[in-house]
């Protein structure tokens, strides 16, 4: 979801926040739910120090939490619940909060949210005790004995480390343990977010500069995960309450903002609203229309974008539906009754956001000019989009009314892409397994220290926008926006990518700096040589942790290397020792092997004309004539001659015309030269293969720069039994090479053998047969 997403229309029974409050009574009235009332957290405090209720009757201190529970789950079993309360009131009693209140009403708090959420039994009950193993005597393993492995497994995730123990470290190693955790069980995550809300909440009894140091920690890392989870509400009060705390000044200028708004006569909002109600209403189109205003970080933003702020800028409209395809009906119905403002309208529906998120979003117009935004869903839509991985319920059950079966074994390898679907597969393969999440388990294994982890963590979670990119095969890439064909290679193929050498997106060559956009095919072309190593320039491009690490973890143990020659931007390396390859400086030439003259390859030597056949010792007498492939042309006594342009050979589809001085051209029959000779008016000639087999045949290889290729390639050609009768090298054009060779070959049928060797030389990503277009005789 954006990050104008706002949080639900209806009150929910905890303490109102910062934002909520100021925008409740700046907001235009609208048709609200009737909401429970509000929560006093010191008479459930007082009602905690009184101790547990009779044995099998619930606490009247967990009743709100009950009944948020009930409304999402009404045949939920409570008893563990009950369980629950009663054992971290006993392990707490006594304990204070630094605000004054008793300590268990921290656990029923974040309890409480994730019951509005709609969290199932088993994360509340962890919720419940998630401090318990941290600041009381109980164990986990008492934990496991009265509620199982999966609670143990859910408290033990979100159970912070030993400052004691890790120091400075602590921190760091904490998320590190935690975000291992989630891999396995996203409720683990669900958990925290919710804990780290109720502290926000409750943050202004702390020091000004541990508020500040709280805040950034949350801006960093847990409003990002809120966002990537897909948990909106608690994403948006978050982000304001770190708003308030990290921006006072702004935050105090945007109360203003809504206070004059609020002032205002009239609410274009509220029109627009009773107008799409009467239209969905002759359309009959059951739907609920509510206004949702902007929390405070979204109406500072958008002040930002916009400038001067309008009514209709301090909120949308949302319309709730039953069906999927309501959504598109109702989209109908507004574009036809209403003027749309086409450049704002997105499918997240066709095509869902990488946290789950789905939902039409459109805009109309009004006659002054302003415009309001609208988003269309369905009410699960809703609720997905507001609590995200909460509202997938237990997603390990085998079904939707089968009791929770076990979380993983805590040791169990958090970066098995088996373990829940394959990361390079699809973001969507298994929501509670993403593949951004997939990604980052593998990074983290590879940071070297804490320090490396938490900053790269910060970075990487900072680029909140994700594409997806496709294989050939099929498969797809989730990858952040920004991401290059670098980035592509690291995701694929681990550390294996250190021998890519290039890429085809969509098909056209592309260098390895070339960023991706959301939709690209991307194949990447892999060196065979063993030896291949990365470029430090590649660095530059890599915009994933995963690359970055793995590049910097080689050149680390590779001091002197890093200057290979497929580079990122497309331009050739020095070679150590300050050579270069002479692919990349002078054309016609190859580099000679470590021992090797240059004379060994004829193709080779320096100073020969390009395309000039090889010399011939003085004393060898006259070249012998090649031998050609027969042909046989229905005009008796006709010389023949192969076209130069498409050099056919046995067994290719051939066609004839007549030139000058009596003499028949033969062409491939596919050659750009035959339509342009029909289209002249030539005549015509049958013309067939005779039985002579041998042939000549011009074939064009190309490319990527590297040491000792144009003699692997002359080398592979040899192999096959070809007459080299003349070569062509270009100058390189941004990495790539083309070579153009004429070659005779004793049998026409080895011509495919003699093109696969030739392709499966390293660095050759594509060999074909020449295709010259001549202008008509």
């Amino acid at each position: 979801m954006s990050a104008e997403a706002t949080n639900p229309a209806t009150a929910g029974p905890v303490a109102p926040t910062v934002s909520q409050a100021l925008t409740a009574s700046a907001a235009p009235a609208a048709p609200r739910r009737k909401s429970r009332p509000r929560i006093d957290l010191r008479r459930l405090g007082r009602a905690a120090l009184l101790g547990p209720a009779a044995r099998d009757k619930l606490p009247d201190a967990i009743s709100h939490v009950v009944e948020a529970h009930r409304a999402h789950h009404p045949d939920a079993d409570l008893e563990p619940l009950r369980r629950a309360y009663v054992l971290a009131e006993s392990s707490h009693r006594g304990q204070m909060r630094k605000s004054g209140e008793p300590y268990i009403t921290h656990p029923l708090a974040v309890t409480l949210i994730l019951a509005e959420l709609g969290a199932e039994t088993t994360t509340l009950t962890a919720s419940l005790l998630h401090d318990t193993v941290e600041d009381t005597e109980v164990t986990l393993d008492q934990v496991r004995e009265q509620f199982g492995e999966e609670v143990r497994y859910l408290v033990d995730g979100v159970t912070k480390l030993e400052k004691v123990d890790y120091g400075a470290a602590a921190e760091p190693e904490t998320f590190r343990k935690m975000l291992v955790a989630t891999g396995n069980d996203v409720r683990v995550m669900s958990i925290k977010l919710a804990d780290r809300l109720h502290n926000m909440r409750t943050l202004g009894v702390m020091r000004p500069e541990k508020q500040a140091r709280i805040a950034k920690v949350t801006r960093d890392v847990l409003i990002p995960l809120a966002e990537r989870l897909g948990v909106q509400a608690l994403k948006t009060e978050l982000e304001d309450l770190v708003f308030a705390i990290l921006c006072p000044e702004e935050c105090a200028r945007t109360r203003e903002l809504i206070a004059e708004n609020a002032a205002r006569s009239g609410d274009p909002l509220a029109e627009v609203a009773e107008e799409v109600r009467g239209v969905l209403r002759e359309a009959d189109i059951p739907a609920e229309v509510l206004i949702r205003p902007r929390h405070f970080v979204s109406v500072h933003r958008v002040s930002r974008k916009r400038g001067r702020l309008r009514g209709a800028d301090f909120g949308r409209l949302l319309v709730l539906v039953n069906e999927d395809a309501d959504c598109y009906a109702v989209l109908g119905e507004l574009h036809t009754c209403m003027t749309p403002v086409v450049s704002e309208f997105k499918d997240f529906i066709a095509v869902p956001k990488f946290n789950l998120y789905q939902s039409l979003h459109t805009a109309v117009a009004r006659p002054d000019g302003q415009v309001v935004e609208v988003l269309i869903r369905t009410h699960q839509m809703h609720k997905v989009a507001e609590a995200g991985v909460v509202a997938l319920g237990n997603p390990y059950a085998p079904a939707a009314d089968a009791p929770a079966a076990d979380a993983p074994a805590a040791d169990a390898s958090a970066s098995d892409p088996a373990a829940s679907g394959s990361p390079a597969d699809g973001e969507r393969v298994d929501p509670t397994r993403p593949g951004w999440l997939s990604r980052l388990l593998d990074w983290q294994q590879a940071a070297p220290d804490p320090d490396t982890f938490w900053s790269t963590l910060r970075e990487d979670l900072a680029q909140d926008r994700e594409i997806t990119v496709f294989r050939p095969d099929g498969g797809a890439l989730g990858l952040p926006e920004g991401a290059t064909c670098v980035d592509a290679a690291y995701a694929q193929y681990g550390e294996d990518a250190h021998a890519c050498i290039g890429a085809r997106v969509n098909g056209r060559l592309a260098t390895l700096s070339t960023v991706l956009r959301d939709g690209d095919t991307v194949q990447l072309l892999m060196g065979q040589d063993p030896a291949s190593e990365p470029s430090r320039e590649w660095l530059e491009h890599a915009h994933t942790p995963a690359a970055r690490i793995a590049i910097q973890r080689w050149l680390a143990t590779h001091p002197g290397g890093g200057t290979g020659t497929a580079d990122a931007d497309g331009t050739g390396t020095p070679e150590p020792g300050g050579t270069r390859d002479p692919l990349t400086t002078a054309p016609g030439t190859a580099p000679a092997r470590d021992g090797e003259s240059a004379a060994a390859h004829p193709a080779a030597r320096p100073g020969a004309a390009a395309g000039a056949p090889p010399e011939r010792p003085a004393d060898a007498g006259p070249a012998p004539r090649p031998p050609r492939a027969d042909v046989l042309v229905d005009r008796p006594g006709a010389a023949v001659r192969l076209a130069g342009c498409c050099t056919p050979v046995p067994p290719d589809e051939i066609t004839g015309f007549a030139v000058r001085g009596g003499v028949v051209t033969v062409h491939r029959v596919e050659c750009a030269v035959v339509a342009n000779m029909k289209n002249l008016g030539r005549e015509e000639i049958g013309v067939r293969w005779g039985d002579t087999a041998g042939c000549r045949v011009t074939l064009v290889a190309e490319s990527f720069g590297r040491p000792h290729l144009l003699a692997d390639l002359t080398e592979a050609i040899a192999l096959e039994g070809a007459e080299i009768v003349s070569a062509t090298v270009e100058p390189p054009s941004q990495q790539q090479v083309r070579h153009t060779y004429t070659l005779q070959l004793p049998d026409a049928a080895r011509l495919p053998a003699l093109m696969r060797a030739m392709r499966d030389v390293p660095g050759v990503y594509d060999v074909g047969r020449a295709q010259h277009q001549t202008p008509a005789p």
